[in-house]
């Protein structure tokens, strides 16, 4: 029977796991971490899907020191599987199985190699991405391509939307993959680095939007980092108002000297740099939602100068 090593977390580790039980893969190990109290936790467990199945699990901080190395020698895998684990494994690791170490990485690599790759990629407006399994190398993502799984990102998604796309496609490409893993017969296609980018992770602060920019830009932020992820935010009045979900249609704005926030109609406008309209479908205002009509109640008729006071 086949043996694997499986380092995985979140949503893509549960589903990868599961796909290799399903094909009745001796897991002998699952390496993953435990949840940090200071994050939301909004996916699944792979260590509850692992002690459900009897498989031993382990959550070290640091998965490349000797002692775990020489642990998951002794196992004797055939393959190690790293599904959305967030530690990099060094060759010390990935050089132990008979027939390889592979990683689930969630774009169409060598496109978005590092870090959050479905958020930067709905951030910059992709309408493609998907889930690529590759052989590891010590440079990160970069390894030869087994398969890929695309999936489209629509115009309103935001990333955890698109995730959950992209959760299905890893599992999908790992099924349909692992017989000729398994066989020995399954392709190496050599990534071109030269052709695709890399990214590196992003933190809250990031979410700040400057509303110089085009009104597209902005939305695409919006979405990008949308709840379960910390937001987009503006300051207004010294207070915090997170901008949850947008709509772009290109409408025009009237002309503005600079970016402003209004309601009118019973909806919330921003009008951004390039003069054109985001319709604000939800927003909080200091961690409260907040609507239009509560928007017009607290700061008056007037529109909001979202410049330079918010940068």
């Amino acid at each position: 029977m086949t043996a694997a090593v499986v380092f995985a977390y979140h949503n893509v580790g549960v589903q990868c796991l599961s796909v290799l039980l399903a094909h009745k893969i001796r897991v002998a190990l699952v390496v993953t971490h435990t949840d940090n109290p200071a994050e939301t936790i909004w996916f699944d467990s792979v260590a509850k899907l692992a002690a459900s199945h009897h498989v031993p699990v382990i959550t070290p901080d640091d998965p490349n020191t000797p002692d775990i190395v020489e642990r998951i020698r002794a196992l004797q895998p055939d393959f190690i599987f790293s599904f959305y684990y967030r530690n990099m494994l060094t060759p010390a690791l990935f050089d132990l199985p008979r027939q390889g170490a592979l990683n689930m990485h969630g774009s169409l690599l060598p496109r978005y190699r590092g870090r959050v790759p479905v958020n930067w990629a709905v951030i910059n407006g992709e309408r493609e991405t998907g889930a690529t399994l590759h052989y590891m190398t010590a440079k990160p993502d970069a390894g030869d391509i087994v398969a890929q799984q695309a999936v489209p990102i629509l115009p309103d998604e935001t990333a955890a939307e698109v995730f959950n796309k992209i959760t299905v496609a890893a599992a999908t490409v790992l099924d349909r993959a692992l017989p000729a893993l398994i066989n020995g017969t399954a392709p190496r296609v050599p990534q071109i680095l030269s052709q695709g980018s890399y990214f590196y992770g992003r933190k809250p602060a990031d979410g700040l939007i400057n509303w110089r920019l085009p009104a597209l830009r902005v939305h695409n932020l919006v979405r990008g980092v949308a709840p379960p992820y910390p937001g987009a935010f503006t300051v207004i009045n010294g207070m915090t108002l997170r901008i949850l979900r947008t709509r772009f249609d290109g409408a025009a704005s009237r002309a503005l000297a600079q970016p402003q926030l209004y309601a009118q109609g019973g909806h919330c406008y921003a009008a951004c740099g390039d003069g054109r309209l985001l319709q604000i479908i939800e927003m909080e205002l200091d961690g409260k939602p907040v609507s239009p009509a509560d928007l017009q109640a607290r700061f008056g008729d007037q529109p909001i100068n979202l410049e330079p006071a918010s940068q």
